[in-house]
């Protein structure tokens, strides 16, 4: 979580079990992580529940909340299965295109 809390804007990052809705490890300040991991969990699962649903059989790369002030940027963690990367970027410190790419650079290099 380091990593994260490097990127331009980042206020809080956290890795996420979905299976369980852990917080696995932490990073920043600012949001309550273990109750934000809880709720985008039920984000995850929603929207695998619906992709299978539709039949849709690719992957999910990022999914992406915008609020006002902040990115709420979902990775998926492709090489652990049951993981996600949960980074909060402010808006108007960060640059979303450049924390994608560094966020997928973290998640290749990630090992559990």
């Amino acid at each position: 979580m380091t990593s994260a809390m490097t990127i331009d804007g980042a206020v809080t990052a956290a890795l996420v079990d979905y299976r369980s809705g852990m917080c696995l490890a932490q990073a920043g300040t600012g949001i309550n992580l273990d109750l934000a991991a809880a709720g985008n969990t039920q984000v995850v699962r929603a929207k695998l529940q619906t992709m299978e649903t539709l039949g849709l059989r690719k992957g999910i790369e990022d999914i992406l909340i915008t609020l006002t002030d902040q990115y709420h940027l979902i990775r998926l963690v492709p090489n652990n299965v049951g993981l996600f990367l949960y980074l909060v970027l402010d808006r108007a410190k960060g640059n979303l295109a450049l924390a994608r790419y560094k966020l997928t650079e973290i998640e290749r290099a990630l090992k559990v």
